[in-house]
């Protein structure tokens, strides 16, 4: 079981949260909840309905689109942030490579964090093009 403190130390390690205040990542570190899966479970399914987004603290997950795999995202790193933005189906499954801890929040506390941390919105809107920009050049790369 991972602690606040050491919840709030991962937290400011992550991309999403490396501009946010220690007292306002304690209030997020209250609010995530630390769940664990072994190696080969299925963490999301493509076209189910998702609310929750997962950060990686141990452990490497690959990301389907069908039965193509796209990415391989490891400790520090986030999904599922698509679905609790804009409350369509996952676009993607994501599978445990390893025994996997994430921690994970929902779409409804995720929403309250983002009327007062703006800067997390900046930061998955990176993210989302970095991670299309990836796509597009793997798909340059076929055609």
């Amino acid at each position: 079981m991972i602690t606040t403190l050491e919840k709030v130390l991962f937290l400011k390690e992550v991309s999403l949260f490396k501009n946010i205040s220690s007292e306002r990542l304690a209030k997020i570190a209250n609010i995530v909840r630390e769940v664990e899966f072994q190696r080969q479970d299925k963490i999301i399914n493509e076209g189910e309905e998702g609310d929750s987004l997962f950060i990686i603290v141990e452990g490497t997950v690959s990301i389907f689109k069908g039965k193509e795999k796209i990415a391989e995202l490891g400790p520090k790193e986030f999904f599922g942030e698509m679905a609790i933005l804009d409350s369509e189906p996952r676009s993607a499954t994501v599978v445990a490579n390893t025994d996997v801890v994430c921690l994970t929040i929902s779409r409804e506390d995720f929403t309250e964090i983002l009327v007062d941390e703006h800067e997390i919105m900046l930061a998955i809107i990176k993210s989302l093009v970095h991670r299309l920009r990836q796509t597009n050049i793997k798909a340059d790369k076929k055609s």
